[in-house]
């Protein structure tokens, strides 16, 4: 028999059901047992009047446990659960502090009332896991709150605190000081005032606007991007307009049991638990790292500022380095710009973002770096500029200090060479903005030693980062593989597509933009510049397509000139202009190429062969040490669809040699140079995955 995690306490007439099962009070098997005996037992005893349900630790319920999805039903089920809640006729108040998240609130929404601790947060965030609340959410939330909030409430899986819980009527007080004893309180005063005790599930649903409630399904529909859940919850909440409550929850179950068992969901789930394993890097287990307090910059341009936030908003001190009192001054209007925008958004308050003001210092020359802990350099994109620095760094800083370079493609191992304190070197490459962007790629050179790339990564979770390891390569993870599909995109471009067919099929496949449109928005001349770069080194037998080169050499690089693959005259929105499709054209015409034509999933096939064959690439070269590895950088860096999983995880659900096929199709495109990976071509082969291949090293 399972550890029972919850049990009955004793105050006077009134029975405290305590949940304890650090450290988050998972709704386990054996919580739901206890849960179940609590009632029963409460049920048989007349010399109780009452129960609160309360939390050891520090959080109420904070949501089911996740390792039990797709194991089959584990009993008491959780709606068998709080149906049994439901059918105590004494008054049930639920006393909420911490979180009180999906299955954690579905059991406070069982309960007659709730108080809620002024510090807590409720939520039902089903939905990034790819299901919906299964435990009677869709169907007792709205009989609170209404159909229409209930529906923003689910379908964005948002956490609201307690003065909106109590204005939304799912918190019936919220509370100060002792929670035990204000909820006892609470119970007392409506058992002295004789209410009768309705459950949720028994109160009727407010005025219902089948136009509203259809209109706020579309818009739903239209922000999910091909994820199911958001839209199956909102229709699940829809229904309690229509059905009774037994009807409504056994269409959420059907709804819950169908999503639970579906690849998106597979894909949610692994993100989830992906997302917290991929900075904990096997090897590192003993490694040590540098406290830093003092972290320097280098350059305070938009890369450099939006660097500086995000550590100062760590509540680090930040000491950043200009060439002279002008640039230092612009780069003060930068934060200044970027703080004034967080307080009109309404997330930051005046104080909040004068302290952290306070913590950056904006000086001119590197001497003002000595006494920093970790230097990051954000400065023009230039080897020979970034060699030159970090000479003169190293000369500056103390030993033991990191130096870390923010260069997106450049190689970190010549940049060390330059100091003499290689071990002390590493990449972090931020992703712009750098104070919003989630992903960092950490990025271990040849002589980084262990306790340099440790620094790094904890460092990254200080500051909210989701860090990933990298070796050092022309683009390291997320930009090698973005490069390799760029490619794929301009010869699709070549071939017959347009970039307005390229971009719908890429969005249509659940990015938030299509790549033409994200090379505007950062810049064509980054890329154009890369090429310049390489073009000496370029095999001239591999395909080229110099469409993009005529597009810069006109001067339109994106929207910052206006113009760039798309026309940006009518008022910031990307639109198709007549010009480059004349350009793409005769492009054509001077190739002989007789165009193709290619269906959206056409493109979505390529796009994923495409990122598929080069992470095997980047994987077999130890680049990525694990196929989670890449689906983190692509999923936090470049908005490869979440509920996809990533590019590796998606193949394994394909099936390899569906992706193989798909890639031989993609490398023939590509012509001399493409090639499929033998990693993939072995795995496909041999009947093997990803997650095998991760498994056996």
């Amino acid at each position: 028999m399972s550890e029972i995690l919850a049990r009955v306490e004793h105050r006077d007439d009134i029975a405290l059901i305590v949940v304890d099962n650090p450290p988050v009070n998972a709704l386990s098997q054996a919580v739901r047992e206890g849960l179940n005996r609590a009632v029963v037992e409460i049920a048989a005893d007349e010399s109780v009047k009452g129960a609160v349900l309360v939390c050891a630790g520090r959080t109420f319920i904070a949501g089911a446990d996740i390792k039990e999805f797709g194991k089959g039903p584990l009993e008491p089920s959780l709606p068998d659960t709080i149906a049994t809640m439901e059918t105590l006729q004494k008054p049930i108040v639920a006393a909420l502090h911490g979180t009180a998240l999906g299955g954690g609130l579905e059991v406070a929404l069982g309960c007659h009332y709730r108080v809620i601790d002024r510090g807590g947060q409720v939520g039902l965030p089903e939905v990034t896991l790819g299901i919906i609340p299964g435990a009677g959410g869709t169907q007792r939330l709205p009989r609170l709150t209404g159909i229409e909030q209930a529906i923003e409430l689910i379908t964005s899986g948002k956490r609201i605190g307690a003065e909106k819980a109590l204005a939304f009527g799912i918190a019936d007080k919220v509370v100060d000081g002792d929670l035990t004893a204000a909820a006892i309180a609470f119970l007392k005063e409506k058992l002295s005032a004789g209410e009768a005790v309705v459950p949720v599930s028994a109160r009727p649903v407010g005025k219902v606007d089948q136009t509203r409630i259809g209109e706020q399904i579309a818009k739903v529909t239209k922000k999910a991007r091909g994820q199911l859940s958001p839209v199956k919850a909102a229709e699940s909440v829809a229904n309690t307009a229509t059905l009774s409550f037994a009807d409504g929850m056994a269409r959420e179950r059907a709804i819950f049991e169908e999503l639970v068992a579906s690849d998106q969901s597979k894909a949610l789930r692994y993100a989830f638990f992906a997302e917290r394993a991929v900075s904990k890097v096997p090897g590192l287990e003993d490694a040590e790292a540098k406290e830093v307090r003092t972290v320097g910059i280098v350059g305070a341009g938009t890369m450099g500022s939006g660097i500086a936030v995000a550590f100062a908003d760590a509540g680090m001190r930040v000491i950043m380095s200009e060439m002279s009192g002008e640039a230092a001054d612009a780069g003060r209007d930068r934060i200044d710009r970027i703080y004034a925008d967080q307080v009109q958004r309404g997330r930051l308050t005046e104080d909040m973002t004068a302290e952290r003001q306070m913590r950056i210092t904006i000086a001119v020359g590197l001497e003002a770096l000595a006494g920093a802990d970790l230097v990051v350099e954000a400065v023009f994109e230039d080897l020979d500029v970034k060699k030159d620095l970090f000479a003169r760094l190293d000369g500056i800083l103390a030993p033991g200090a990191v130096l870390a370079t923010n260069t997106s493609y450049l190689d970190i191992d010549a940049i060390a060479a330059a100091t003499s304190r290689p071990d002390s070197v590493c990449g972090m490459h931020f992703f712009s903005p750098a104070n919003v962007m989630k992903l960092l790629e950490v990025v271990r050179a040849a002589k980084t030693d262990d306790r340099t790339v440790k620094t790094a990564l904890d460092l990254a979770r200080r500051i909210g980062k989701v860090a990933v390891l990298s070796g050092v390569c022309d683009g390291f993870i997320g930009n090698r593989i973005w490069a390799a599909w760029r490619k794929q995109a301009e010869f699709l471009v070549e071939d017959g597509a347009y970039p307005e067919d390229i971009d719908a099929a890429v969005t249509a496949f659940g990015f938030p933009m299509g790549p033409f449109a994200v090379y505007d928005l950062s810049g064509l001349d980054i890329a154009w510049a890369q090429r310049k770069r390489h073009a000496a080194t370029r095999d001239p037998a591999a395909r080229y397509v110099e469409i993009p080169d005529r597009i810069c050499e006109l001067g339109r690089f994106g929207r910052k000139t206006g113009a760039g693959w798309y026309d940006y005259s009518g008022g910031g929105a990307p639109a198709p202009d007549p010009s480059i499709r004349q350009m793409i054209e005769a492009h054509r015409d001077e190739k002989g190429i007789v165009p193709q034509h290619f269906t959206a999933e056409d493109i979505q096939r390529r796009m994923r062969a495409t990122m598929v064959n080069e992470g095997a690439n980047i994987l077999a070269e130890k680049i990525a040490h694990r196929p989670l590895d890449v689906d983190m950088v692509m999923l936090f860096g470049y908005g490869y669809p979440r509920w996809r999983g990533g590019p590796m995880f998606e193949a394994d659900l394909v099936g390899l040699p569906q992706i193989l096929e798909d890639v031989r199709e993609m490398c023939a495109a590509g012509g001399h140079g493409f090639a499929p990976s033998p990693l993939l071509v072995e795995l496909a082969e041999s009947g093997k995955s990803f997650a095998d291949w991760a498994e056996d090293k």
